[in-house]
């Protein structure tokens, strides 16, 4: 995004250098192959409330650039987003394919060279404000008078960074599952909850929110529990990602539980508990596992259904706790939080305001979002923004 809009502004020379054989590899693995582009979120204020790290600091940014402007950027090289009921926007195509496409297309057409298989080691900046760029593997040296670091999470462009004066916060990873090691909960993988409302407890710090999640092989994910992941991102790395969940799988108030039991009690006094289910957003499979879980006989009636056995459950499906071992199998982290300090950097025209012509974009940055097309977003932001200020200077 970055090279493409300073050649489209008449940046005469524009190279990038892609270490990877082939480039935008993150972009056709993500959103499962379908790249979430971004999301249909029109309001800056409620935009930046998705960002985790960087909010506030994105209010400029995305005052010339939002998720519009990236939607209408796309349309015009002839790629068409839908939006999906949660606001996420896809390629109509359903393929990110189509946006690798259209951004090398892009790059093409407008003149930027792309060398892969090409992996920076160093940069230098000489006193004439020059950068000399040496390449590791190609034993190739480059001369710019400017840069665009975007790097994402990768150490090499923590390391240029910190060699050309800028300091950087600490990366650790963020959206991510959490490990459960839970009978209960090994017994109803694959199950899937909607406003559901979670209580993350990390070293007396609290953090909540509703929403879906997913019981999984390994213990709890879904978009809840990435959303609770990525704020509470820091306090969890440096406790070892030990913590308490508790767990309300219901939505309802202890008073409306008791209630909904007592009319059950009455009205099907003459059917087991596992022949009748008074709730209506758990499946019967959890319904039952949890009953066992609970040394609660299913064959139970519900005219015997005990006042100790509704304590039990009304405590099960409203404050239901769980210990947290760590987080969900390594690698699947979806993106990190961390990065170059944003106090350095004129958020206007993501230049350094340390080290003249160097520019950042992307995950490199101190900036995080949600899933949902956040990060994708704040990416087109930043290089479009890097892009065209390099033009200008370049030009004038």
């Amino acid at each position: 995004m970055g090279a493409i809009t300073a050649a489209e502004e008449g940046l005469s020379s524009v190279l990038i250098l892609e270490a990877a054989s082939k480039p935008l590899g993150k972009v056709r693995i993500s959103g499962g192959g379908r790249c979430n582009v971004t999301h249909a979120c029109w309001d800056i204020n409620d935009l930046v409330t998705n960002y985790p790290r960087g909010s506030r600091p994105l209010l400029s940014p995305f005052s010339r650039f939002a998720c519009g402007d990236a939607i209408a950027w796309f349309v015009d090289r002839g790629v068409d987003l839908i939006e999906e009921k949660d606001g996420r926007m896809f390629p109509v195509t359903n393929n990110s394919g189509t946006v690798i496409s259209c951004l090398r297309s892009a790059a093409k057409k407008s003149g930027v060279i792309v060398q892969t298989g090409t992996t920076v080691n160093t940069i230098e900046h000489s006193g004439d404000k020059v950068f000399l760029i040496n390449c590791r593997n190609r034993n190739q040296t480059f001369c710019a008078n400017k840069i665009l670091l975007a790097t994402g999470s990768h150490p090499t462009g923590r390391s240029i960074s910190t060699s050309l004066g800028h300091t950087l916060e600490q990366s650790v990873p963020s959206l991510f599952s959490f490990s459960i090691d839970n009978i209960f909960l090994k017994n109803c993988i694959g199950l899937s909850f909607d406003n559901v409302h979670l209580i993350l407890i990390v070293n007396n710090k609290k953090f909540e929110d509703k929403g879906s999640i997913l019981i999984t092989h390994w213990g709890l994910s879904g978009p809840l529990v990435l959303r609770l992941t990525a704020f509470a991102a820091r306090v969890l790395s440096e406790n070892g990602y030990k913590a308490e969940l508790i767990i309300d799988w219901l939505g309802m108030t202890s008073d409306e539980l008791r209630n909904l039991l007592s009319h059950t009690r009455q009205n099907y006094s003459k059917y087991t508990l596992q022949s009748f289910k008074p709730f209506q957003n758990i499946s019967k499979r959890f319904w039952i596992n949890l009953l066992f879980d609970l040394e609660i006989d299913p064959l139970t009636y519900w005219a015997d259904f005990s006042l100790k056995m509704e304590m039990k459950l009304i405590k099960a499906l409203l404050k239901a706790k769980f210990d947290i071992k760590g987080r969900g199998p390594y690698g699947e982290e979806f993106v990190t939080a961390g990065g170059v300090n944003l106090d350095e950097i004129d958020m206007v025209t993501m230049q350094s305001r340390i080290c003249t012509g160097l520019y950042f974009a992307g995950e490199l940055l101190n900036i995080d979002g949600l899933t949902g097309g956040f990060n994708f977003q704040h990416c087109w932001t930043s290089g479009w923004l890097a892009g065209k200020a390099i033009a200008e200077k370049n030009n004038s």
